[in-house]
This record gives structure tokens, sequence and C-alpha cells, in this order.
């Protein structure tokens, strides 16, 4: 029987167990032995990490090819135009290629713990919180994707990966599945 663990990676924590300098990595939250990351979740960014000791189970959570859908809460500069949110649906062009269509929304701003540094507040510039679902998993994708459209990620925190969510998961929590 498979083990599937959700954790709710905080920021500044790597998506590894061992860093040679000194990084919190999930060596510091989980102890469980055997368990492997199905996906990586950047540094700086937070939320659903899954974790398996499935060989092919992480391939399928973790490949494109797979198409599994990832559903992020995104805070950036500014509010996008419908315009923006388009080319988000449509496709970009990014240094590495052409993106899938994204799936994004407008959404009010989730209910999310403090994050520790605080994101940067500039009172002369608003932000918005998108719902943004891709298929992919390039380096920063969300993040160079927003961007490229004139609105920088300022947060970034994984709700979703296929059938699996969050849910009420908080930093450094987790949940063992029995698949």
């Amino acid at each position: 029987m498979a083990r599937l663990l959700l954790f709710c990676k905080p920021y500044d924590v790597l998506s590894q167990f061992t860093d040679t300098d000194g990084r919190r990595t999930l060596a510091d939250y989980i102890e469980l032995p055997g368990l492997y990351p199905a996906g990586r979740l950047d540094r700086d960014s937070e939320g659903l990490l899954l974790l398996t000791d499935d060989g092919r189970l992480q391939q399928r959570l973790s490949d494109p090819r797979f198409g599994k859908w990832k559903t992020y809460w995104v805070e950036v500069e500014r509010r996008p135009a419908e315009s923006a949110l388009q080319q988000l649906r449509e496709g970009l062009t990014l240094k590495d290629g052409t993106t899938q269509p994204a799936r994004v929304r407008l959404i009010e701003p989730p209910p999310l713990w403090p994050r520790t540094p605080p994101v940067r507040f500039r009172a002369n510039i608003p932000t918005q919180w998108l719902e943004l679902s891709i298929r992919e998993g390039r380096n920063r994708q969300v993040r160079r994707m927003t961007a490229a459209v004139g609105h920088p990620t300022l947060r970034l925190v994984r709700q979703r990966i296929g059938d699996w969510r969050l849910g009420g998961l908080q930093p450094g929590e987790s949940r063992l599945l029995r698949l």
C-alpha cells in the first residue's frame, strides 16, 4: 500500500531533505523514512507539497505528461485587467517556450496564515489575489507568467494538486494517506 503525505511547506524551506548551506529543508519537518517529493515548490513559495514512497505515483504526480492541474493562490502587484488574464488563459511565450493555457480568475484575499517575513507592503501599489491553475511545472513558471503580463508575484501558495487539497493544514503540518 502506497503512502502519500500531504505537507504544507512553509516559506523559506527547500523542497528536499538535505542542504549543504544549512538552509531549512523537509528534514526539519518530516521524520517518516522513505518518502520523496512528487514535484517541487520554490523556497519562496508555500503550500501543498506531496511526498510518496511509490515511484510510479511520484511520476504520475510530477510529470507534466500526466496533466495534473496544480492550483495556486497568487498575490500580485496591481489589479490585472481582463486582457492580462486572457493572456494567461491563452498561454504566454516565455524564454523557455510557450506555456499551456492556464485557468485564472480574480479572488478575494484567501484565509491564509501570516507569512514570516511578511510580504513587502507599498501603500502606493495595491495588490490583487488570483486563483491560477496550470498543468505544467516549469521552473518558477507562475512567477514568470504573472511578471510577463506586468503583475509580479508577491506571494504564492499552492492549494491543490490533482484531487488533493491543502485543506486546513498549516505551515509545517502534514497528513498521511494510505492509497
